[in-house]
């Protein structure tokens, strides 16, 4: 049911989807391929279960963003796909012009499937690309060509979708950087509304870890070159940087996402999935089988959630700062001082003023913001000024698919 509701609070609702065709070799997310259309379709009646077990806890919100991730979303069928779409307009007072996102594998996706999406509900689309180069593509694992993508994105845009997100990386093996420039002039050319373009981290127990000392990596000061030459080419194509790793043409930030950037409250629901809401920082169990089996037996004594805390007023600052300055708006240090009551300066301008003085941070108009410089080793910068023991818990949502 759809209502446009102005007194009900604003809330960020996320879908979590374990499914993929096959398990890429960068991939560290709770994923994999399932192992029959069985446990697909007991998983899908699971989550509308859980949007059910959530229904009047969230009856004073409405939402206004509603992303679909994974996982890979578009692997599911496409029935099941939309009866969760229907789920959620049944159980949450979602508002007419909300933004609905969902990912999507460039080998799993078609002009049918997209034109009923669109059709309910869905206007933005996130299309996993990562390389326009079919020997680095090949390198990930991914299960698409360059091919592929194009003819799912104009699929795309045959289905009237008229906000879609592409997902680039750097840093993959046998990149270069004359390979990472051609790809950014190929998406460039085909003219999405958002960009998001991912560093490849290597995580212990994934396929490329174990590979790390066999494959040809860019190394560091490579992968610093492609990152600035990304920030500056994409700027003078119409594509604003706005967050360490996302750009947009004017009105397309994706508003999902600045949710968790903003702190602003989100729900995620699913095996795996996060959330910060009603105070509380929570996240769902990495297990299917006991996931399942707690939303399936109403008297079952399983635990859904592995991490349910109260967020103290001194997280809640150090989340603040953190997040925050991931944006290139970064922090107002009077909106600072209203929102905590104490000066930001004098917490933090001690240890941000030789980030200042050296280009990787800004200080204008009482506004703290990193420099494309200072947002490719931010990493860095913020364990240099945030006690990083209390912020240990914050699941970021960067990654691609």
């Amino acid at each position: 049911m759809l209502l446009q509701s102005i007194d009900k609070k604003r809330l960020g609702l996320y879908l979590h989807i374990p499914f993929c065709r096959s398990k890429c070799a960068y991939c560290d997310f709770y994923s994999f391929v399932p192992s029959n259309d069985e446990l697909v379709e007991r998983y899908v009646n699971a989550l509308i279960l859980h949007m059910q077990s959530y229904r009047a806890g969230a009856k004073d919100y409405a939402p206004d963003t509603v992303f679909i991730g994974g996982g890979t979303p578009t692997a599911l069928p496409p029935e099941l796909l939309l009866k969760l779409i229907r789920a959620v307009h049944r159980n949450f007072s979602v508002i007419r012009d909300a933004e609905w996102t969902v990912e999507a594998n460039p080998a799993t996706v078609d002009v049918s499937l997209l034109n009923r999406l669109r059709r309910a509900g869905v206007n933005r689309l996130s299309m996993g690309l990562q390389s326009a180069n079919n020997n680095e593509l090949a390198a990930l694992s991914r299960i698409h060509r360059r091919e592929d993508f194009e003819a799912s994105y104009r699929a795309a845009r045959r289905a009237r979708i008229g906000n879609i997100n592409v997902d680039l990386m750097f840093g993959i093996p046998y990149q270069t950087r004359q390979s990472f420039m051609k790809t950014l002039r190929y998406v460039v050319h085909l003219a999405p509304e958002h960009i998001s373009l991912y560093d490849l981290m290597l995580e212990p127990g994934t396929k490329l870890y174990a590979q790390r000392q066999s494959l040809p990596f860019p190394d560091e000061d490579a992968e610093a070159d492609m990152y600035l030459a990304a920030v500056e080419f994409l700027a003078q194509n119409g594509y604003a940087q706005y967050e360490i790793s996302n750009f947009a043409r004017p009105g397309y930030m994706c508003r999902h996402n600045l949710k968790y950037w903003n702190c602003e409250e989100y729900l995620g629901l699913g095996v795996a999935a996060h959330s910060f809401f009603m105070g509380s920082r929570f996240s769902f169990i990495r297990n299917l089988d006991r996931y399942l089996n707690g939303l399936e037996i109403p008297s079952s004594a399983i635990r859904l959630t592995d991490q349910n805390d109260v967020v103290s007023p001194r997280e809640r600052l150090g989340e603040y700062v953190m997040l925050r300055l991931r944006l290139t708006a970064g922090i107002d240090t009077r909106d600072f001082a209203r929102r905590f009551g104490t000066s930001f300066e004098q917490l933090y301008g001690r240890r941000l003023t030789p980030y200042v003085q050296h280009g990787f941070a800004t200080f204008k108009d009482g506004v703290f913001a990193l420099t494309p410089r200072g947002m490719f080793v931010s990493n860095y910068i913020l364990s240099d000024i945030l006690d990083f023991a209390d912020l240990g818990r914050i699941r970021l949502f960067d990654g691609s698919r």
